[in-house]
């Protein structure tokens, strides 16, 4: 076991995670929401609670205006309010493999396109204006985007630290970041559109807007306590972003809108707060699918947010027992969600919502899944701090803080050293982003910080420069340095571990100890968080263990 002393200087060595922001602004959030006026009218508002009611005491039949509007609903298919996951869908009897259990026309789903930001006079021209205010990613330069072995290094930079939520990117398919919506921002505009539906009466949606949920558990709507009790910096830095985003907006649009005739102006002349913003930023977040849109000139297809009624009830698993399906016909286009698998009675129909972590989760749908496979931590990758770790895994000449030039070259070629560096080639606010690499998840080791402790820990300069990176970033390559390597470069990853754990206030006894007090439905979230992070890192500590074990017994199995 390592020392307190050698922690201490762990500690004291580097920052682990990226400094979280001020909680300055996700208080002002915060007071704003909880603050914001109420109205006779259909308000436009959103707060925190233990409970989500429905927008209305007691909205109109979602099942029956579906099948009424030219949509198909399975007669085993029922609404079920769990006290546990909320609003959701049940089957009343038995459905077999196969079965059709709901099916869209095109005229039902709510969303936004691009050809909305080109509508006429009017409200639907403000409302397109106000879009246009929502900011896209500035552009950066991919160096090395047309090498094949930097296609899984590209790939994991645009899915999970410059997107931090679902785009469902295409491997091997480079991106240009200047011509996507920010990724935590990109259900705003269809948020807008919400917002223009809820405050306009006799909206052809409104049965299924007032079955949406009042409010939600998400964490821009934590206290500032809830907050911090969170304890990883990453999500509470993706929070206070939103809750800063959140808070401009609304003085944007009170700008915009100040001398829009009521005739003209997009929500009825209703006041859009903060608060209202994030209420539809939620909504869109939360039930949102990013689907097929209309057929481009060019053949090809983009992919546009939709809400979906009825089929947003359906809860999330990683072993669903339903698909969604997305027939277009010449003229005819409907979304299907069809069973994968026999539905036994009163069991619920769950979709697999993708393969995210714990952050997402948390911070688009308001919820946190035990023992996620998909879990990670993020880690600045820093050789001051390889230094430490390498030092408690006793390696007696660590040179993570200053490599070779050979292996100064092949960092670069990872992405982890000079101006290649993706994360330092993404400028936020005019600050360059540090690089970042994660524990965890279904490859247990970033391959780019596994390549860069096997490179690092070797003198076989002709050795390294035998394999291609994609052999020194795979975690099932059988030692490609040597065992030697291998085990100290995995010795070096649990104290890396040991570091991460430390960064946490709390430890888990105390986490699970809170969880059986009377404590609030945010303060339960931010606990279980933490805590599966924290669950998460032992995890990968035990798997980095056994395989350390099975090459020692490799090993002296050679040697015998």
């Amino acid at each position: 076991m390592v020392s307190s002393a050698a922690s201490k200087m762990w500690t004291a060595a580097v920052d682990l995670f990226v400094s979280s922001s001020s909680s300055s602004t996700t208080t002002t959030f915060y007071t704003s929401a909880m603050a914001a006026s109420l109205t006779p009218r259909r308000r436009l508002t959103c707060s925190a609670s233990n409970v989500a009611p429905r927008l209305v005491p007691y909205p109109p039949d979602l099942i029956g205006w579906v099948r009424r509007e030219g949509g198909f609903v399975h007669r085993a298919i029922k609404v079920r309010d769990d006290v546990t996951h909320g609003l959701g869908l049940v089957a009343s009897e038995g459905i077999p493999t196969g079965s059709e259990l709901i099916a869209l026309p095109d005229r039902l789903p709510l969303r936004w396109s691009p050809q909305d930001l080109d509508a006429g006079d009017g409200p639907g021209s403000v409302l397109a204006n106000l879009a246009r205010q929502i900011p896209d990613l500035p552009r950066f330069n991919l160096q090395t985007a047309k090498s094949k072995e930097n296609c899984r290094i590209n790939n994991f930079y645009l899915n999970t630290i410059l997107y931090p939520a679902r785009l469902n990117f295409k491997q091997g398919v480079n991106y240009t970041c200047g011509e996507h919506v920010a990724e935590e921002l990109w259900g705003m505009r269809l948020g807008l559109k919400l917002l223009q539906e809820r405050a306009r009466a006799g909206s052809f949606w409104w049965p299924y807007i007032s079955n949406l949920p009042e409010t939600f558990s998400v964490p821009i709507f934590f206290s500032g306590e809830d907050i911090k009790n969170l304890q990883y910096a990453p999500i509470v830095h993706q929070v206070n972003k939103r809750c800063r985003f959140l808070l401009d907006f609304e003085r944007e649009i009170e700008n915009m809108l100040t001398d829009v005739a009521l005739e003209d102006h997009p929500f009825g002349g209703q006041e859009i707060t903060a608060s209202s913003l994030g209420w539809a930023m939620s909504a869109v977040s939360s039930r949102a699918f990013r689907l097929h849109g209309n057929v481009l000139p060019d053949g090809s297809q983009a992919d546009i947010p939709m809400m979906l009624p009825l089929i947003d009830m359906c809860n999330h698993s990683f072993h669903p027992n339903a698909r969604i399906v997305q027939e277009q016909d010449a003229g005819n286009s409907m979304m299907l969600v069809v069973a994968e698998t026999q539905i036994e009675q009163d069991t619920p129909i769950l979709l697999n919502y993708g393969s995210l972590n714990n952050d997402l989760f948390l911070l688009d749908y308001g919820f946190v899944v035990p023992s996620n496979p998909h879990d990670f931590i993020e880690l600045k990758y820093d050789g001051a701090l390889l230094d430490a770790a390498s030092m408690a895994a006793g390696v007696s000449s660590p040179n993570f803080s200053s490599p070779a030039q050979w292996q100064l070259q092949i960092l670069s070629r990872l992405n982890l050293h000079g101006t290649g560096a993706l994360p330092k080639a993404f400028v936020n606010s005019g600050v360059l982003a540090p690089v970042r690499v994660t524990l965890g998840g279904q490859n247990l080791i970033d391959g780019r910080l596994l390549a860069a402790l096997r490179v690092l820990l070797s003198n076989d300069v002709d050795g390294v420069q035998k394999h291609n990176l994609n052999t020194l970033m795979s975690l099932s390559s059988e030692a490609p340095l040597g065992v030697a390597t291998e085990v100290t470069a995995f010795r070096t990853m649990i104290a890396l571990c040991v570091i991460a754990l430390e960064q946490f206030p709390s430890k888990t006894m105390e986490d699970e100890s809170l969880l059986k007090e009377d404590i609030s439905s945010s303060a339960k979230l931010a606990i279980q968080f933490r805590m599966q992070k924290k669950l998460m890192i032992i995890d990968a500590m035990k798997e980095i263990t056994k395989r350390i074990k099975e090459l020692s017994k490799e090993k002296a199995a050679s040697q015998g």
